[in-house]
């Protein structure tokens, strides 16, 4: 089963208070799962890769073996890409816990999309920090 994970991951401060987005839903658009979390402070790096974290997570527990990841940060999709080294010290852990969760699914793809098309998932993490 292939599922879909528009990730976000946002901090006011940077680093400040931390939220992250996630929505999971079938090829087809069809809404199974979503989240905002409030995740402490962190940089808006650490939760991008926080959000596609928990969206795997989701994604697995709902029965995912195919997953693609649609986010806004460039920097997470080219890193798990291998397109990107990674080379701040404080994202190595994330990085590589996400690449162990990848190898749980027998395909996957990342891509960017600018913001406006990863809106809900934007609203989930602006929702997540307005709650505090």
């Amino acid at each position: 089963m292939k599922l879909v994970i528009h990730v976000d991951g946002g901090a006011r401060g940077n680093p400040g208070p931390a939220a992250i987005g996630v929505v999971v839903s079938e090829p087809d658009g069809t809404v199974l799962d979503e989240l905002a979390e409030r995740i402490g402070a962190a940089t808006n790096n650490v939760a991008e890769y926080r959000a596609v974290l928990r969206g795997l997570e989701l994604a697995r527990a709902i029965g995912a073996d195919e997953v693609e990841i649609v986010g806004d940060s460039e920097l997470v999709a080219r890193q798990l890409n291998g397109t990107y080294k990674v080379k701040h010290p404080a994202m190595r852990p994330l990085y590589e816990q996400a690449i162990d969760a990848l190898r749980a699914f027998e395909r996957w793809q990342i891509r960017t999309v600018p913001r406006a098309e990863n809106a809900r998932a934007d609203a989930l993490v602006n929702a997540a920090l307005d709650a505090a």
